[in-house]
């Protein structure tokens, strides 16, 4: 069966960098690294990786963006990760922020973005509990 997928404009090469933070590649991409720390829990950690793509977007502008995870701990009984780890590397950083990346390199999988990295970052991040209502102003707005 033919995958009728379109293919990403431009698939950067991976170079996970040797230490945490921004750098700026040879192949005219930025590299953002971060580790979650045994300690850090779902919202530091997200609040940890909007800053490090606030960062990003400021010092290179419209760059193209790999980000590169790591993450110490955090597994269950089983040698998975925790339910919070699943849901920032699944949820936060896939499906909610994966459009203003052109990579993810994450434990649990490497992804290219299939459409152009947005550059339209948000002013802030604004976390909200599980099952409770969205704003008005919400983004992204759920489906109907």
């Amino acid at each position: 069966m033919a995958d009728d997928a379109p293919t990403p404009e431009f698939i950067p090469e991976y170079n996970k960098p040797d230490a945490p933070g921004i750098h700026m590649n040879f192949d005219n991409t930025v590299s953002l690294y971060h580790i979650v720390a045994a300690d850090d829990d779902f919202e530091t950690a997200a609040h940890d990786l909007f800053a490090l793509l606030k960062e990003a977007q400021e010092r290179f502008p419209e760059w193209p963006r790999v980000l590169y995870l790591d993450i110490q701990g955090h597994m269950d009984d089983q040698e998975r990760f925790d339910d919070e780890m699943v849901e920032l590397q699944q949820e936060f950083l896939i499906a909610a922020m994966g459009k203003f990346f052109t990579a993810l390199a994450l434990p649990i999988v490497a992804v290219v973005n299939p459409d152009k990295q947005s550059n339209e970052v948000p002013d802030e991040l604004v976390l909200q509990a599980p099952g409770s209502d969205l704003p008005e102003d919400a983004w992204p707005r759920p489906q109907s």
